[in-house]
């Protein structure tokens, strides 16, 4: 019996055994993120998901990439109304204008946060206690939303932010790594 076979790797349920899910929870899913592009890239993609599976978005994250410029945030804040109605005919998205549109003013927004915090990173992190992830233990499953999400998403919301409430805002902290929601016995906790 091989040493992999004796110690199977434990993982969240949630993941099944869909191999992109299985790849996303174990190298991205609650993993601290301090990087401006990634977190930005994870607020386009969370802010696409509302009212759809992550597995749906998972699956067109590469189209996502093509079509937003690599996620630079600068490039997409620049965006003119004919790029926007475009990205309507682009199958490598979800086809929705007004996420579309979400996602090029969220860009403009983006920005004024950096500038004014110097980074999205520090504004966002600014909302953890000691700017630190949370490490929860549930056994079951973890809450859709919390004060904190409620939180961040009242003051995006308030900045102009938009398909980022608290839920969106909670699945984004997972993503991020600001809480970490790996069950207890996970492998990659």
């Amino acid at each position: 019996m091989s040493a992999l076979q004796s110690n199977p790797l434990i993982r969240c349920s949630w993941c099944g055994n869909d191999e992109l899910y299985v790849k996303y929870h174990d190298q991205e899913w609650g993993k601290p993120v301090y990087e401006d592009k990634v977190l930005f890239e994870s607020l386009v993609l969370e802010s696409a998901q509302a009212g759809l599976s992550w597995i749906t978005i998972l699956r067109k994250r590469e189209g996502y990439r093509k079509a937003f410029a690599n996620f630079d945030a600068v490039k997409v804040a620049a965006f003119t109304p004919e790029q926007a109605e475009a990205l309507m005919l682009n199958d490598g998205i979800i086809k929705n204008r007004l996420k579309i549109k979400a996602t090029i003013s969220n860009a403009q927004h983006f920005l004024q946060v950096q500038k004014e915090f110097g980074s999205f990173a520090n504004y966002i992190w600014g909302f953890m206690p000691d700017q630190k992830p949370l490490i929860n233990h549930f056994d079951g499953n973890a809450p859709a939303s919390t004060p904190i999400s409620d939180a961040i998403a009242k003051d995006m919301k308030k900045r102009g932010f938009k398909f980022f409430g608290s839920t969106i805002c909670y699945a984004f902290m997972q993503a991020v790594g600001m809480v970490n929601d790996h069950i207890p016995s996970c492998s990659f906790r």
